[in-house]
């Protein structure tokens, strides 16, 4: 059996910048595959070094080995903050507005992607099946042919894809896309996402596309791309929601919010969230409905992101500011509209404050997947679940469709969406949890990585 070779800018071992947001079902799906077919997990280790030398760290726990690299400050503000960050990300969520285009940066993008392919290399045996992720490393697969690799390799997006429209604003974009190409099997969340892949390889490159197969034929080279929606850990979730540890963050909200109803967001803080977007609906919701203040309670739960870009700093104090303006109007001695939470929580704690919230919002401006809308779907009690309000533009809501529906943008849509949950009958939030969870069960994050593996090995292969 062919060894797994993972490839990610961060891997999740306990010293790793962030290792805590890289804990949850990615992780351990990747840790699962890699204990099944054996390999290893390479990536940077989070670590700040004086250079970058590709000088490898090399750990073994668990039956899983990992790999990793320091990267030097040039490298992190030019590779991670820089290209990856200021352009890619915010051109990917479709905002031009926030999008910096740097020819330094970009180079430094490369330059890392070199590296990683470098250090790598002599680790990976003849017959290693290689899966390369996220919008960190796109030219990775170009790379690693480059020094020689005829292995099968598979690369997953976890953002979306923009339209061609949007993604032609990008300098050396065709270049970037003839990279991907040298991968032989280019994973998406969502159909959505795929079909503007598809369309811009077609009328932009003027290659051969089979929109039934995903089959990409460009200059020689076949590559196949295809949607595979990512899904969360079900029996993990059980597991954790059934700890002292879930029952005890569920008890918490319960007693603290004292007979109102809990409604609950959990996002990293990134404007492509929609959280001051989400405030602004809440608010609304507050001036339309003034007497239902003292019936809800929102908790938002925002960990800091990287907080060395610029446009995250700014979302931060824009959140804050939007909070305090609301809980100074409409806050009571016995009584604080919204709570915010600028720190993280471990899965099991999430579990509790779930299962204690009637109402989750989810409702991100763009977003590949979202798994907390899963995540939510997952922890509910079946006899009396909480309604997930989900934002259309969620890869999610393609899958997930029995959850209400928004437009993130309208304020009085999210306010007219939360009355509608506040009131909903018992037997509809029922109905609508057992479509919910059918989804969410039998779509899991171990089908998912089956499904990538069994094209990688069979698609296209001689």
């Amino acid at each position: 059996m062919s060894r797994l070779v993972i490839i990610s800018n961060r891997v999740a071992v306990p010293k790793a910048r962030g290792a805590a947001g890289a804990q949850g079902g990615l992780a351990g799906a990747l840790n699962s595959a890699l204990k099944k077919f054996g390999g290893i997990w390479f990536g940077w280790s989070g670590e700040e070094s004086s250079e970058t030398t590709g000088h490898i760290q090399l750990q073994t726990d668990d039956g899983v080995t990992t790999a990793t690299i320091d990267l030097s400050e040039t490298d992190i503000e030019e590779y991670y903050n820089g290209y990856a960050n200021s352009t890619l990300w915010p051109l990917f969520h479709y905002r031009l507005d926030l999008t910096e285009y740097e020819n330094e940066t970009g180079r430094g993008y490369e330059r890392v992607n070199e590296t990683f392919a470098n250090s790598v290399a002599p680790l990976i045996d003849p017959d290693d099946l290689i899966w390369v992720h996220d919008y960190h490393l796109l030219p990775l697969g170009e790379r690693l042919r480059s020094h020689g690799a005829k292995n099968r390799i598979g690369f997953f997006l976890h953002t979306p894809w923009p339209p061609a429209r949007l993604f032609v604003s990008l300098p050396y974009h065709e270049r970037l896309v003839r990279t991907m190409l040298e991968y032989d099997v280019i994973g998406f969340q969502t159909g959505e996402w795929l079909g503007s892949f598809l369309h811009y390889c077609e009328k932009e490159l003027g290659a051969e596309v089979d929109e039934s197969t995903g089959r990409i034929a460009f200059e020689d080279k076949e590559t196949f791309a295809r949607a595979y929606p990512i899904g969360v850990d079900w029996d993990h979730i059980q597991t954790q929601g059934k700890t002292k540890e879930a029952k005890n963050a569920e008890q918490r909200v319960i007693d603290s919010t004292r007979n109102r109803i809990a409604m609950i967001g959990v996002d990293r803080l990134d404007y492509s969230k929609g959280l001051p977007e989400r405030i602004d609906g809440i608010s609304r919701f507050f001036d339309q409905n003034p007497d239902r203040t003292r019936d809800l309670v929102f908790i938002q739960i925002a960990p800091p992101s990287r907080e060395d870009v610029d446009s995250y700093q700014k979302i931060r104090a824009e959140l804050e500011q939007k909070t305090g303006q609301i809980n100074g109007a409409r806050s009571e001695v016995d009584l604080v509209p919204i709570r915010y939470v600028n720190k993280g929580h471990s899965l099991a704690e999430l579990c509790g404050f779930y299962r204690a919230s009637k109402i989750c919002l989810v409702t991100p401006l763009r977003d590949g997947m979202n798994l907390v809308a899963k995540e939510y779907v997952a922890a509910q009690d079946p006899e009396d679940p909480g309604v997930l309000i989900l934002s259309q533009f969620a890869g999610a809501a393609h899958q997930l469709t029995e959850a209400v529906l928004v437009n993130p943008h309208s304020p009085d849509n999210l306010a007219r969406a939360i009355r509608t949950a506040l009131d909903m009958p018992l037997e509809e939030r029922k109905r609508r949890y057992e479509a919910l969870v059918k989804t969410v069960r039998e779509d899991d994050i171990h089908g998912w990585t089956n499904n990538f593996m069994r094209d990688l090995r069979e698609l296209g292969a001689q």
